[in-house]
């Protein structure tokens, strides 16, 4: 295979990969839920081979889990993973804003306001989803301020683990006007070179998104019950199609 045709194999690769995260994070494919590689083939065409590269990719990256002669299904983080995530994601927040208190320069804290009052018309209007983006925008400038590439690798893996529970929370979740005030005053801080300020900021920052993954998880439980219920309420049917009754069993 000559080099000029290995290229578009890995673009399409890179390509899938993008696509696939964009239906998690942003909620098409939900915790929990099995991953329809038929469906997909058909939506992007595609063969399977590159999509499965995709999933592996996913995999290593925590959002997607591989089950053997199973397929693939969006991973469901546990209470007690989220958890230990923020714990973590705290301190390099707080880390990241200290280092780019003491490194920024004028022309990336303007990027980052302008970047900031975007998301705030975003808040304004409601919408979630451009609102997380530029979130996510703001957040990576602060790391590449801080000049430290191990610490913002480590924060995007980890940010990765909490994706797949961004969506599952409502449409306007609750503190989320605080966390924007959060926003607002780490700006300050940034302007001030203040890295004190800025960390102390940071951690109570983690505590907002604590409380809404919360919620996700609590959203995501009650989902699980409603399911099992509804299917616990239907009919037995046979194959000759003959409804038997709650623990009738059925004929061979």
């Amino acid at each position: 295979m000559s080099a000029q045709s290995a290229i578009p194999r890995r673009t399409l690769h890179d390509e899938l990969v993008a696509l696939v995260r964009n239906m998690i994070t942003e909620g098409e494919l939900r915790p929990g839920s099995r991953i329809a590689e038929t469906r997909l083939c058909t939506r992007f065409g595609v063969s399977r081979t590159p999509l499965r590269e995709a999933l592996k990719v996913l995999s290593v990256e925590g959002l997607v889990q591989l089950l053997p002669n199973k397929g693939a299904t969006v991973v469901r983080v546990t209470q007690k993973q989220v958890e230990e995530i923020l714990a973590i994601l705290g301190a390099l927040e707080a880390l990241a804003g200290e280092l780019a208190c003491a490194r920024i320069d004028e022309e990336s804290i303007a990027r980052i306001k302008s970047a900031h009052g975007q998301m705030v018309e975003h808040f304004c209007n409601g919408e979630k989803l451009s609102y997380y983006k530029l979130n996510c925008t703001i957040h990576e400038a602060i790391f590449e301020a801080a000049d430290n590439k191990m610490l913002g690798e480590t924060h995007s893996m980890l940010q990765a683990r909490l994706s797949t529970l961004l969506f599952v929370a409502p449409d306007s979740p609750p503190r989320w006007a605080e966390a924007v005030e959060d926003h607002e005053q780490m700006m300050a801080a940034l302007e001030a070179r203040d890295g004190a300020r800025f960390a102390q900021i940071a951690r109570r920052h983690i505590s907002h998104r604590a409380e809404m993954m919360q919620i996700a998880l609590d959203t995501l439980e009650a989902r699980s019950h409603d399911t099992t219920r509804h299917w616990a309420a239907q009919p037995i049917v046979n194959s000759r199609g003959l409804d038997h009754g709650k623990g009738d069993e059925l004929e061979p």
